[in-house]
């Protein structure tokens, strides 16, 4: 941030004479090294999904497993696109990248469509995909026994008085099936690989450069293609991002939503103790500082008794109603839900109906594809017992609502293959043409991290600021100013001049 203006301007020259090549030195060790893949076609079916834009279409795209071997084994890629239905103001291409990991584009551009379609007017055709191992992508399978595939499980919250010995069972466990029925398509699930089969899919359109909005980890993946292919972006949208550290990744955006869920907290608390709740049933308590103090008397109350579901053989836990919290904590939308859950709670003869992320167990190919893009993008420390329970325990100490889970081991401590890509560093060099947008108090990615992808892209980047709560901005949590600065930066160019903020 605290380059020249004129070194902003030869950066952004020196990108744009580099528009139509990168060089090798650009790019990661392997994709440098492989040979050109001649771009495939796509043969394009419609495929209107309920909800979605009756226009929607469909297509598979083939990738190199290895693009080290661009010409052995091919693997596919699932793509969408919606047209622009207004030609004459086409200026290109948009990609919308899923968070995750473990996000599906298709679905993503199912979901958005129709409101990308209203804001931004015929500018772009609007594109997505699956990554692999996700949705209609080729997949692979761990063979994790289904208590193993449970969010609460994947999450790694630790046992109710803290311990970590069944989570470091249950990862050590989860490595070695992974190791053992993964295979080569698990070991290829990683952010390095999704960049270069988006820069494939930007071939395969015939498109020089590419627009892009991505969310959450799709951020991550933002900034990893336009630092590996800097003068084949166009106009870039980074919504909700985390810290790029390369030697932490993903290790380090878990470890932040301690920070972050304690930012959100207060507005479901404020919420909860509104009297407006009283006419619903709502109210949690009289006073916002009230309400931590009743959930957590909530979490040890279904730490000590798990309480019967009316899901059969799934009770409702205390790491349960944690994670529900995490969940709710994302959008104001569903604040009144888990106030629900929680207000029944307390009748000691309610039977609870769980969330429907917590009542059943990931599918085994959803659960491999989350945890191998953790695991295989950059080593994960080991350490001793007692070291990984002392870090549990200072992290349960200082955010209480998060119980020690964000520093938790996961079976990335124990995965059996060393990464093939050194993780990529973001920075400044590369066209200025980037707009974040945060919120201010984001659950998943905070802001004061968020800070740190900013730093690095410094002339690069404008970041705005939205002064609310949730993860996921653009038309996401209601902000007209964030939608608006979004929209005008993407159909027009126009960014604000320095970093600025939204009001609620």
């Amino acid at each position: 941030m605290t380059n020249s203006r004129n070194k902003a301007l030869l950066l952004a020259l020196s990108a744009a004479a580099a528009a139509t090549a990168v060089t090798a030195a650009t790019l990661p060790a392997q994709a440098a090294a492989a040979p050109r893949a001649e771009a495939p076609a796509l043969d394009w079916h419609p495929c209107a999904k309920p909800g979605g834009p009756a226009t929607q279409e469909c297509a598979d795209l083939p990738v190199p497993l290895d693009y080290a071997d661009p010409d052995g084994p091919q693997i596919k890629v699932a793509v969408s696109r919606i047209r622009s239905d207004r030609p004459q103001a086409r200026r290109g291409t948009l990609v919308v990248i899923p968070g995750g990991p473990g996000g599906s584009g298709v679905q993503r551009l199912t979901q958005k469509g129709a409101a990308l379609q209203q804001q931004l007017g015929g500018t772009y055709d609007l594109v997505a995909f699956d990554p692999r191992g996700v949705g209609g992508s080729t997949t692979a399978s761990c063979g994790l026994a289904p208590e193993d595939r449970y969010l609460t499980a994947l999450r790694s919250w630790p046992a109710p008085d803290g311990d970590i010995t069944e989570n470091l069972a249950r990862s050590r466990r989860t490595a070695e099936a992974c190791a053992r029925n993964g295979g080569p398509v698990l070991r290829s699930f990683t952010t390095a690989n999704q960049v270069r089969d988006m820069d494939r899919l930007r071939a395969a359109l015939g498109e020089r450069r590419l627009s892009a909005w991505g969310v959450s980890y799709g951020t991550y993946v933002g900034a990893v293609y336009a630092q590996t292919y800097p003068g084949r972006t166009d106009r870039w949208v980074l919504d909700s991002s985390g810290d790029p550290d390369p030697k932490r990744v993903a290790r380090g955006w878990l470890a932040n939503m301690a920070q972050g869920s304690d930012d959100r907290f207060p507005d479901f608390a404020a919420w909860a103790a509104h009297p407006d709740r009283d006419k619903d049933g709502l109210r949690l308590a009289q006073r916002p500082e009230d309400v931590e103090p009743l959930l957590l008397s909530l979490f040890a109350s279904l730490d000590r008794t798990p309480r019967p579901s009316t899901t059969p053989g799934v009770p409702l836990t205390g790491n349960g109603l944690r994670q529900a919290l995490q969940n709710t904590l994302y959008s104001d939308s569903a604040f009144p839900a888990f106030a629900r859950l929680a207000a029944a709670l307390r009748d000691p003869a309610h039977t609870p109906a769980l969330p429907p992320e917590l009542a059943r167990p990931l599918r085994d190919e959803d659960a491999a594809q989350l945890v191998a893009v953790l695991c295989n993008d950059v080593a994960w420390p080991g350490g001793s017992r007692s070291d990984r329970q002392r870090a549990v325990d200072e992290d349960r100490a200082r955010h209480p609502l998060t119980a020690g889970m964000p520093v938790n081991v996961l079976p990335c401590s124990f995965w059996k293959d060393a990464p093939e890509d050194k993780p990529t560093k973001i920075t400044n060099h590369g066209p200025s043409g980037i707009l974040m947008i945060q919120s201010r108090r984001d659950p998943s990615t905070p802001h004061s991290k968020s800070l740190k992808m900013r730093e690095a892209l410094g002339d690069r980047a404008v970041l705005v600021t939205v002064e609310q709560g949730g993860h996921g901005v653009y038309l996401g949590n209601g902000n007209a100013c964030g939608d608006r600065t979004v929209t005008r930066f993407l159909t027009t160019g126009e960014r604000p001049a320095r970093d600025t903020s939204c009001p609620n």
